[in-house]
């Protein structure tokens, strides 16, 4: 766990943090090809970071960055007094094939145990998502991490569940987050690598849009941004444009809200649509 900058964990009242119960993944789709987490990997593994030791395949993942469970971080949130918006797995996917059901579980149940957090679940595994919180002996609520039944039933209040919709081609999984049962259902567009005619924000309540901005980032289009705002307007989605990339004003121009178009500067947030400035 570290408290965190990272712009939409940044809501009024709380800190911002990370939550990484487990590391490492695998690149699926486009959007994971510049991977900030797999080169962070490769540097904390090089550190000697004792929970960036194993190694993924070296196609789809790499050095200090193989799909590893930490039991010992599970109980992190139980000693955070302040309230708390927690990007789960900033290191991870939470809903990789390789988590077993059984951890998943144990990690819901923590998210239950503490009401006081809010906790922002992305994945780029959405289809996995529905699987598991469907079905009753799994979902965490009958599984406590303090060894008694929770007594409380899906989906949990204060947790955000969404999924990355990096290219057109990727729009559907807008649909397997539809499936699953959430309080807050959100999706990110970043990095935004071209139009999404086909995305459908029906049933969604915030979308997160941003450009990339790592090296080697490819270009993101105004044009792009202003039609998915427009789209998000349509359906009452909360908007919440992160950055610009890197390409679109050079180095370290694309986070800088104070350079945007004054139209573009949007940050909402689902349900109490509390707009606020970077």
């Amino acid at each position: 766990m570290a408290d965190t900058s990272i712009e939409w964990t940044q809501r009024p009242g709380t800190i911002g943090a990370v939550w990484n119960p487990t590391t490492g993944c695998d690149k699926i789709s486009d959007g994971c090809d510049n991977c900030y987490a797999l080169g962070m990997a490769r540097r904390l593994k090089a550190m000697g970071q004792a929970k960036y030791q194993n190694d993924g395949h070296p196609v789809t993942s790499g050095p200090g960055f193989a799909l590893t469970v930490h039991p010992d971080e599970l109980g992190t949130p139980l000693t955070w007094r302040k309230p708390r918006t927690v990007f789960v797995n900033s290191m991870s996917d939470l809903f990789h094939a390789r988590v077993p059901r059984e951890f998943l579980a144990q990690v819901f149940a923590v998210m239950a145990e503490t009401p006081q957090h809010v906790y922002q679940i992305l994945t780029k595994r959405p289809e996995r998502m529905p699987q598991i919180l469907n079905d009753p002996c799994t979902c965490g609520v009958h599984h406590s991490l303090m060894s008694h039944r929770l007594g409380r039933a899906l989906p949990l209040r204060n947790v955000w569940l969404g999924t990355s919709v990096e290219s057109d081609k990727h729009a559907g999984r807008a649909d397997a987050l539809r499936d699953t049962p959430a309080a807050v259902r959100f999706i990110s567009a970043e990095p935004l690598l071209g139009p999404l005619p086909s995305l459908d924000l029906a049933g969604i309540d915030w979308l997160i849009i941003g450009g990339e901005s790592g090296p080697g980032s490819r270009p993101m289009q105004i044009g792009w941004v202003e039609e998915l705002i427009g789209k998000a307007r349509d359906a009452g989605t909360a908007v919440f444009v992160k950055q610009l990339g890197k390409v679109w004003a050079g180095s370290g121009k694309g986070g800088d809200w104070s350079v945007w178009p004054e139209h573009l500067r949007i940050r909402e947030y689902p349900a109490e649509r509390v707009a606020v400035a970077a």
